[in-house]
């Protein structure tokens, strides 16, 4: 009962994260599944089957809000699906560990591009002008739902990645297409795995408590990410990426704990200087436009 019960707090968390910055339940789900001994497609399972709940309700919560760019979302669902199936299906014949410093090192190179993005904006604030093409989002989508299923989170941080750095949609639509457009990536994955494992392989108390943390989180995390300005956004969730992939990589390359401890401090404490940065930014960007707005206009020359 104790685990069922930090599972359930966990399971607030990582959707609170999610929720807010478009990633990070089922990486964080995953992780402890593992490091309490479930086998990694079993683990993988349960955090796709508990993805099915809070996904919708983190969906709804951002299309009521706004935060969903339904184009988007129609464009990435059907190959998202075919991705997490085929991946969950061959789970057991892939060696995920291999490709896992592979796709961080490229996570980490488009994440550093997000922070540079924002943060390069001086006292301007962004512009999004144009949307994400079907020929970006159709392969990006099959990718993701494929590491999703593979590493038990993916689709997060493929997905939000791609379309923060491409610069076409804002922070907020990007998190709530991407959370949106997860619950058919869940189905996908939980279909693959129900035909790979069987019912009887899948941890179906874990999966619910998952579930019941994350419904709790998904409305809170919806409204964040509405109320938070894009610069902030947009540097906050890319100090997520390079922080999670720079761990990653450093592991991959056999680093110690305490190297890999010291870099995860180097990193969280430049996040958060860097998010206050933008903070700041963004307050005065704002006043210079309340400014503006309250400047009388020049009557024109006689």
């Amino acid at each position: 009962m104790r685990k069922l019960i930090v599972l359930g707090v966990v399971g607030l968390l990582a959707q609170l994260i999610d929720g807010s910055l478009g990633m990070a339940y089922g990486v964080t789900s995953s992780t402890l599944l593992l490091a309490a001994g479930i086998a990694p497609a079993a683990a993988s399972a349960a955090v796709h089957f508990s993805e099915i709940g809070t996904s919708l309700v983190s969906g709804f919560s951002h299309h009521k809000l706004g935060n969903v760019d339904w184009r988007t979302v129609s464009i990435l669902a059907v190959p998202g699906f075919v991705g997490a199936f085929a991946g969950a299906t061959f789970l057991s014949n892939l060696d995920g560990d291999s490709a896992k410093p592979w796709v961080a090192g490229i996570l980490l190179g488009l994440g550093i591009y997000v922070i540079w993005r924002f943060l390069v904006l001086g006292g301007r604030r962004p512009t999004f002008k144009s949307r994400p093409s079907a020929r970006m989002l159709a392969p990006m989508g099959l990718v993701g739902g494929a590491l999703d299923a593979v590493g038990g989170g993916g689709w997060g941080p493929v997905g939000t990645t791609t379309l923060l750095s491409s610069g076409r949609l804002e922070p907020r639509k990007v998190v709530g297409s991407i959370d949106t457009s997860e619950f058919v990536v869940a189905v996908g994955g939980s279909l693959g795995f129900i035909l790979a494992l069987g019912s009887q392989g899948i941890e179906w108390a874990y999966a619910g408590a998952l579930l019941a943390g994350g419904v709790v989180a998904a409305p809170i995390a919806a409204w964040l990410v509405k109320k938070l300005a894009a610069r902030v956004l947009g540097v906050a969730a890319g100090g997520l990426i390079v922080l999670t992939n720079s761990k990653t990589i450093a592991e991959s390359l056999g680093a110690s704990g305490m190297t890999v401890a010291v870099i995860a401090a180097v990193l969280f404490v430049a996040w958060v200087t860097g998010i206050a940065w933008a903070v700041q930014q963004e307050r005065r960007a704002r006043a210079l436009e309340a400014a503006r707005a309250d400047e009388p206009e020049l009557a024109p020359a006689v």
